[in-house]
Protein backbone atom coordinates (compact mmCIF):
# COMPACT_ATOMS: atom_id res chain seq x y z
CA UNK A 1 0.00 0.00 0.00
CA UNK A 2 1.14 3.43 -0.86
CA UNK A 3 1.95 5.67 1.65
CA UNK A 4 0.68 9.54 1.71
CA UNK A 5 2.90 12.64 3.41
CA UNK A 6 0.52 14.37 5.45
CA UNK A 7 1.26 17.77 7.08
CA UNK A 8 0.74 18.31 10.66
CA UNK A 9 -2.45 20.12 9.90
CA UNK A 10 -3.77 17.75 7.32
CA UNK A 11 -3.03 14.57 9.72
CA UNK A 12 -5.24 17.05 12.68
CA UNK A 13 -8.17 17.37 10.35
CA UNK A 14 -8.03 13.70 8.87
CA UNK A 15 -8.03 12.82 12.26
CA UNK A 16 -11.03 15.33 13.48
CA UNK A 17 -13.11 13.54 10.57
CA UNK A 18 -12.40 9.93 11.73
CA UNK A 19 -13.38 10.66 15.03
CA UNK A 20 -16.37 12.60 14.02
CA UNK A 21 -17.36 9.57 11.82
CA UNK A 22 -16.77 7.56 14.85
CA UNK A 23 -19.42 9.07 16.91
CA UNK A 24 -21.97 8.82 14.25
CA UNK A 25 -21.84 12.87 13.69
CA UNK A 26 -21.53 14.50 10.06
CA UNK A 27 -18.26 15.81 9.24
CA UNK A 28 -19.12 19.01 8.39
CA UNK A 29 -16.30 21.78 8.27
CA UNK A 30 -17.98 23.81 11.37
CA UNK A 31 -17.46 20.83 13.23
CA UNK A 32 -14.18 19.51 11.33
CA UNK A 33 -12.53 22.97 12.52
CA UNK A 34 -13.80 22.58 16.21
CA UNK A 35 -12.14 18.77 16.43
CA UNK A 36 -9.37 20.02 14.72
CA UNK A 37 -8.31 22.68 16.48
CA UNK A 38 -8.19 25.16 14.07
CA UNK A 39 -11.11 28.14 12.44
CA UNK A 40 -13.38 27.06 9.78
CA UNK A 41 -11.13 29.25 7.54
CA UNK A 42 -8.20 27.46 8.06
CA UNK A 43 -9.69 23.75 6.96
CA UNK A 44 -10.65 24.48 3.50
CA UNK A 45 -7.29 24.28 2.36
CA UNK A 46 -6.44 20.90 4.70
CA UNK A 47 -9.81 19.30 3.25
CA UNK A 48 -9.18 20.21 -0.44
CA UNK A 49 -5.78 18.73 -0.12
CA UNK A 50 -6.86 15.36 1.70
CA UNK A 51 -9.67 15.25 -0.93
CA UNK A 52 -7.28 15.32 -3.79
CA UNK A 53 -5.08 12.38 -1.85
CA UNK A 54 -7.54 10.28 -2.25
CA UNK A 55 -8.18 10.32 2.13
CA UNK A 56 -11.88 12.24 2.11
CA UNK A 57 -14.75 12.63 -0.18
CA UNK A 58 -17.19 15.32 -0.35
CA UNK A 59 -20.67 14.94 0.39
CA UNK A 60 -23.30 17.64 -0.88
CA UNK A 61 -26.65 17.40 1.04
CA UNK A 62 -28.71 14.05 0.02
CA UNK A 63 -32.13 15.99 0.31
CA UNK A 64 -33.15 18.57 -2.00
CA UNK A 65 -34.14 21.78 0.00
CA UNK A 66 -32.05 21.16 2.75
CA UNK A 67 -28.85 22.23 2.52
CA UNK A 68 -26.63 22.22 5.20
CA UNK A 69 -23.09 22.18 2.96
CA UNK A 70 -21.03 19.79 1.99
CA UNK A 71 -19.49 17.11 4.50
CA UNK A 72 -16.20 15.47 4.25
CA UNK A 73 -16.30 11.49 5.02
CA UNK A 74 -13.13 9.32 5.07
CA UNK A 75 -12.49 7.18 2.62
CA UNK A 76 -13.16 3.94 3.79
CA UNK A 77 -10.08 1.25 3.06
CA UNK A 78 -10.92 -2.43 1.94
Amino acid sequence: MQQVQLSEIEQRVFQAVTTLEARGQVPYPDLIAEGSGLTEEQVHEPLHMLTEKGLLHREDSPMAGLDFGPRFCARQMA
